[in-house]
């Protein structure tokens, strides 16, 4: 079964930066497309990016174009969202999940606000 652990959430200024992490493991990293989503408070979770497994192929909400990118490092059973220029709308509880075997994170918290 393939683990996942979310980090580097945290409270940013509107405007600044932060790097999320999801680090795996258990089954073979490098086999998996994985995604992030977000779910602010009283909203549906929302899918935010898609890698696949190889880290070629990317997409994006069209809220985060621009902003955000998604990476994975398959040497390091790690994959990254860099979310730059971050909105207060931003804020929300951002997971990783692999699709395919429908595995979630338990997620990280990022808040922006002044």
């Amino acid at each position: 079964q393939l683990q996942l652990v979310e980090s580097g959430g945290g409270l940013v200024q509107p405007g600044g930066s932060l790097r999320l992490s999801c680090a795996a493991s258990g089954l073979p990293f490098g086999a998996y497309a994985l995604r992030w989503y977000r779910q602010a408070p009283g909203k549906e979770r929302e899918l935010v990016a898609h890698i696949d497994s190889v880290g070629v192929r990317r997409n994006y909400a069209d809220s985060v174009k621009g902003r955000f990118s998604i990476s994975r490092d398959n040497r390091k059973n790690t994959m990254y969202l860099q979310m730059n220029s971050l909105k207060p709308e931003d804020t929300a509880v951002y997971f990783c999940n692999a699709p395919l075997i429908n595995a979630w994170g338990q997620g990280t918290q990022v808040t922006v606000s002044s």
